[in-house]
């Protein structure tokens, strides 16, 4: 008998977007260790997320690093 196909799973991550000084968006993903890439562009750097993703879960047989992402807080400071 044949071996029916697995569908690939669907994964929502989380994806910080931080803007350098140069104006460059710096993106990365907190649940999978080492991934990081940017663009000059949000959707450039969404893109070349999402590539850098495709390799960091090929790479981890598709397994994140066991993190769960809680969220973003703003903390207001007197400097």
């Amino acid at each position: 008998m044949a071996k029916k196909k697995r569908k690939p799973a669907r994964l929502h991550l989380p994806v910080v977007i931080e803007q350098d000084e140069n104006g460059a968006f710096i993106v990365s993903i907190p649940t999978l260790q080492g991934c990081h890439s940017y663009g000059y562009t949000v959707d450039e750097a969404m893109k070349n997320i999402a590539e850098a993703a495709a390799l960091c879960l090929e790479g981890n047989k598709g397994k994140t690093n066991g993190r769960s992402f809680v969220g973003v807080r703003d903390l207001e400071v007197v400097a």
